[in-house]
């Protein structure tokens, strides 16, 4: 029984990985309205997306632009503007007061981890981490992926789910993956 229990759990995450990399794997996809090409970088894919405007605003309020214009690589799991309007209302106008800058940069930076984390090389961490595998941020603190019904899910240090909408936008100094919630750390 146990054999058999397992190679059904191999053949599920197997068939959900394939899935999760058939469906979310293409070349200059479309986010937000607009191509993303791989010759620009973050900011300069960024901020041609009519769904990431909040995140644009909040990563020049923070003052990352340069640093994510740099060469990278990065892993971004960007939020989308849906994503900021999860949040309690006031949050993100608050967060975006110069007096609020630090907490804005542990948020932003809670949402990138060093180097180019594709789909395909999240989907073997979770592999090899029997179900899960943690990513350290660049903010220092761990993020949680799982493939939960053929989609990567990310969970934060205070236990809020975010999914990965979109994977493997490819850029010049990393690669984006949005994702439809704001990841928050402790």
């Amino acid at each position: 029984m146990k054999k058999l229990l397992a190679a059904a759990f191999v053949a599920i995450a197997i068939a959900s990985s394939a899935a999760f990399s058939h469906a979310q794997m293409s070349s200059d996809p479309m986010v937000g309205g607009a191509a993303m090409y791989p010759t620009k970088n973050i900011i300069e894919n960024a901020v041609n997306s009519k769904d990431h405007t909040t995140l644009v605003a909040a990563v020049k309020a923070a003052g990352l632009v340069d640093t994510l214009e740099g060469a990278g690589p990065f892993t971004v799991f960007a939020p989308t503007n849906e994503a900021f309007d999860k949040l309690p209302a006031g949050t993100v106008d608050t967060l975006l007061k110069p007096e609020n800058k630090d907490a804005l940069v542990k948020i932003l930076t809670y949402h990138v981890v060093s180097g180019k984390v594709t789909a395909k090389d999240l989907i073997k961490l979770i592999k090899a981490g029997h179900g899960t595998a943690t990513l350290k941020t660049v903010q220092g603190e761990d993020l949680t992926a799982a493939i939960v019904d053929g989609k990567v899910v990310l969970t934060d240090a205070k236990g809020g789910k975010s999914t990965v909408t979109i994977a493997d936008v490819i850029q010049s100094n990393g690669v984006i993956h949005v994702v439809d919630a704001v990841l928050l750390p402790n």
